[in-house]
């Protein structure tokens, strides 16, 4: 919180609870109503083979990276309707279009954020609110870094030749060769949060370095 303080410059006030629990949700909107940009940033992910993922591992992921999500913009939509404005905006991923083999049940709650989003866009249409997909790529976010720490480590790798081999064998149609940080994706979300993307909505906007291989 203090470094976020430091970075911004405005008053941040926090809220410490699991969002995957639906009364968490209540209870957030409920200490801070008339929220008007609400993005969805809560996700988990885990690399798994398909036939060692359990039922509970599905579950798990839904709740965390989709219907975490879908609670709280059922939850704001109210007050956000009351002003006719508002900014919805889910975070989820280049693997919701090419979904990765080595996290199936991750890469298809990325795709349930695309048809959330979509579908909620057109629910809302001829209003002043919005709701759109950002889709990052590959980002050295804290989770991402640890990991790829310890998994360089136990390979007795540096960081940097670990992300060189990741971006020539298991990523390689990224066009930067190279974890995105995550202002690079901030940079994105703050301009959808704001009055200039007024015009957007009900879209799937990458900032991927170019993994994926579409010029659509």
């Amino acid at each position: 919180m203090a470094s976020l303080r430091s970075a911004t410059g405005g008053d941040l006030q926090g809220f410490a609870a699991d969002l995957s629990v639906a009364s968490s949700a209540e209870q957030l909107v409920h200490e801070y109503p008339g929220v008007q940009i609400l993005v969805n940033n809560l996700g988990i992910f885990e690399p798994k083979p398909f036939e060692e993922i359990p039922d509970t591992d599905w579950v798990r992921f839904f709740e965390v990276n989709v219907l975490s999500g879908v609670r709280l913009a059922r939850l704001v939509l109210p007050s956000m309707r009351r002003a006719n404005w508002g900014r919805i905006i889910f975070i989820s991923s280049e693997s919701g279009v090419q979904i990765p083999s080595e996290m199936i049940h991750y890469g298809v709650t990325k795709t349930a954020q695309l048809a959330v989003s979509r579908g909620l866009a057109e629910a809302l249409a001829g209003s002043a609110i919005t709701v759109n997909c950002i889709l990052p790529g590959p980002t050295r976010s804290r989770g991402v870094g640890e990991f790829v720490d310890a998994l360089a480590k136990e390979r007795g790798m540096s960081f940097a030749a670990f992300e060189k081999e990741f971006f020539e064998k298991v990523r390689p149609t990224s066009l930067i060769k190279r974890f995105a940080e995550p202002e690079e994706i901030a940079s994105l979300v703050a301009y959808i949060a704001s009055p200039l993307a007024s015009a957007t909505t009900g879209a799937a906007l990458r900032v991927d370095g170019g993994v994926i291989r579409s010029a659509f």
